[in-house]
């Protein structure tokens, strides 16, 4: 059987009292296996449980527990998985992987594929990689809704955009996993002449029989760095390119409203903007399934934004050192020493330059003693088709601002750039690097425009 090291004992849990001490081993749960923390918290429900313990003297103790239903023992094991991840063994065409230098952080070069991190984290799985008992342990423990990258329905297509033999059974296996009870947030990683045109039309057209339990579908352009030398030729979309796109998806979001009252097929932003189209309505988001995926962000943030606006008083924020707003989950909650200041700079991936430059004027017009100054930062590190904000890095800010007069300013940078609950850039910069390169101060902005606001504001109740 699989033992679990144990890092960490809860004081006064049942585990305390029993004996259980930091390095020992959890073997089994009434004598089964555990082979990560679905079985584990699945074994562990019931109010009578027998488990078995090994000692750092290889002594084993078997323990009987009486509890309330789903009491936690309060266990801590090393990993919240409790289990190593399932890696990618795909060569898909577009994977952004594939398109990084090689002096980034490390645990930006693991490919996962790992459904169950799908269910935790949002992440997005092929299916490929799944063996049958993994499947078997899904639909057993109804982990949904689930995050697939599907990419076309074609068998041919898919499997030659995955360079896997198994991607060509997607549909069928999207079958099997609606009929236990999954429910599916759907991607397609649109590669221009490759999924697209009818290809994409087709792939539409067969999810659509698994409406309502597949709960949406995503269309997003494919992410092009400059580190593609060795890789095959993808051609990032343009103004008529995007345009046609959209055409397609207005025209299959229309039909499916009309006969399912729903939308089901949505657009990133990044389309909208490269096609020159106005963005959608807040509303016709409908319940933004997938906002990580790039899609109703900028339509999401305005609502949150001037709805903020309308309900503030119009008051600055001195900046004095006080705790900052709660941030996202990008973020830590970070305080800021500063003399008082109305100067900002925003700095934005290129992509969202106008629309970053709209919301600061919304602002202006509720506020007339502020000055936010919106720049745009071209994409050195990746390459310049890359206009996304969540993908700057700290060197791409200190080579554009470095030759402007910054200093009694404050920088206000998005949080999406940084790394989870860490001040670390995706080159390994960190936000005080910045601030001594530049001699300036960071504030980390929240995605949210709610949020946003109140950094630069203060509550209409403070």
């Amino acid at each position: 059987m699989k033992k679990h090291k144990i890092v960490g004992v809860m004081e006064y849990s049942i585990a305390a009292e029993m004996g259980i001490e930091v390095g020992d081993y959890l073997i089994s749960i009434n004598n089964e296996n555990i082979q990560d923390v679905f079985d584990y918290r699945f074994l562990l429900a019931d109010e009578f449980i027998e488990i078995i313990i090994e000692k750092t003297n290889r002594e084993q103790w078997v323990i009987e527990i009486e509890k309330d239903y789903n009491e936690d023992l309060g266990l801590v094991f090393e990993t919240e998985l409790m289990d190593e991840l399932i890696r990618c063994k795909n060569k898909c065409k577009f994977c952004f992987i594939d398109q990084l230098p090689h002096n980034m952080r490390e645990t930006v070069y693991f490919k996962d594929d790992d459904w169950r991190m799908s269910f935790l984290n949002g992440n997005y799985i092929t299916l490929t990689n799944m063996s049958e008992l993994d499947f078997e342990r899904l639909i057993k423990y109804k982990l949904s809704p689930i995050n697939i990258s599907i990419h076309a329905s074609d068998p041919k297509v898919r499997q030659d955009l995955l360079k896997n033999p198994r991607a060509s059974e997607i549909i069928s296996q999207i079958k099997r996993l609606v009929e236990g009870g999954i429910k599916i947030n759907g991607q397609i990683v649109l590669c221009k002449g490759i999924n697209d045109g009818d290809i994409l039309n087709r792939t539409i057209s067969d999810l659509s029989q698994f409406i309502p339990n597949i709960l949406s579908l995503t269309i997003v352009p494919v992410g092009i760095s400059k580190f593609r030398e060795k890789l095959e030729y993808l051609e990032p979309f343009d103004k008529e390119s995007a345009s046609v796109v959209l055409d397609t998806i207005h025209k299959w979001q229309k039909y499916y409203f009309a006969k399912m009252d729903t939308r089901f097929v949505f657009a990133a932003d990044e389309f909208y903007i490269v096609g020159e189209h106005k963005l959608p309505e807040y509303e016709e988001y409908e319940d933004f399934p997938v906002l990580d995926n790039g899609v109703g962000m900028l339509a999401k943030f305005r609502r949150e934004l001037v709805e903020e606006l309308d309900n503030s008083s119009g008051c600055l924020i001195p900046f004095k050192s006080k705790p900052s707003y709660e941030l996202g989950k990008h973020s830590t909650v970070r305080t800021t020493k500063r003399s008082e200041t109305n100067e900002f700079i925003c700095v934005t991936g290129l992509i969202t330059v106008d629309f970053m430059k709209q919301n600061v004027e919304l602002i202006k017009a509720k506020i007339g003693n502020i000055n936010i100054e919106v720049v745009g930062v071209t994409n050195k590190y990746f390459g310049e088709n890359i206009t996304v904000t969540g993908l700057l890095t700290g060197q791409d800010i200190i080579y554009s601002l470095k030759n402007k007069n910054i200093s009694n300013k404050v920088l206000l940078i998005a949080e999406n750039m940084l790394k989870c609950e860490e001040e670390v850039f995706l080159d390994n910069y960190t936000v005080k690097d910045v601030e001594k390169s530049l001699n300036c101060t960071i504030q980390i902005m929240p995605t949210e425009g709610n949020a946003w606001v109140q950094r630069v504001m203060e509550d209409k109740n403070e």
